[in-house]
């Protein structure tokens, strides 16, 4: 896996705003072992980077989804070592597609922190054609898809074109629906029709980590495979 090239920069105290969390919170995620150490710096400072911002935004969707702390835990020590903070939103991305749609309302200031970068009127209508973020009633105020805001703020600066990237969205969305109807299939025949719908929830909340690291994984080693064959062609 890629590494981040981004030195830790934040303190512990810009984390804990970054990540809409609190200082205590962070510490505590850190002597669990679900965050990783910070960089000590001159004065004894602990500095954070991407990384930690990113593994904290997929704790808090995995707790979203009702996991328990063990169970997160047990989560994060069954992902490959050496994310990037992209590899990590990517997972929190594919983990809040299984919660049902919502959006939070939030204003322009708290957009941008939320983004930890300001925004310019184009990196809005970039988010908004990519359905991360869209105009609420209130003028000033926006309805953002938290679960996948850190993944499209990235994506706007990926030096490719912005309709490259809506149409690789809808081959993703394409292709990821049919897994999922796949899926579902296979968990009704696992599931009769006498038992109720809580079983049938308590499946799904059981396979939602399985599946969600085996889309990840297998779409990496198809996607170096398919890169692989595509430089050997050139070459």
């Amino acid at each position: 896996m890629a590494t981040d090239i981004e030195e830790p920069t934040l303190t512990v105290d810009e984390l804990a705003a970054r990540a809409g969390v609190t200082v205590r919170t962070v510490r505590f995620y850190g002597t669990r072992g679900l965050l990783p150490p910070p960089v000590i710096g001159p004065r004894r400072v602990g500095h954070y980077g991407q990384e930690h911002l990113s593994r904290l935004a997929l704790i808090e969707e995995l707790q979203h989804q009702g996991m328990t702390l063990a169970a997160i835990e047990r989560y994060l020590q069954q992902l490959p070592e050496g994310l990037s903070a992209h590899d990590l939103a990517i997972h929190r991305a594919v983990v809040a597609s299984w919660a049902p749609d919502a959006a939070e309302e939030v204003s322009r200031a708290e957009l941008e922190r939320r983004a930890g970068r300001p925004l310019s009127a184009a990196d809005l209508d970039r988010l908004v054609a990519m359905s991360v973020v869209r105009e609420a009633a209130d003028p000033g105020t926006y309805l953002v898809d938290l679960g996948l805001l850190r993944l499209g703020v990235q994506l706007l600066d990926v030096p490719i074109a912005h309709e490259t990237i809506l149409a690789a969205r809808t081959v993703l969305l394409k292709h990821t629906r049919a897994a999922a109807h796949e899926l579902s299939l296979l968990f009704r025949d696992e599931v009769s029709e006498r038992e109720s719908v809580e079983a049938v929830k308590d499946l799904s909340a059981h396979m939602q980590p399985l599946v969600v690291q085996a889309l990840l994984t297998t779409f990496q080693r198809s996607l170096k495979e398919e890169l692989r064959e595509w430089l050997t062609e050139e070459s």
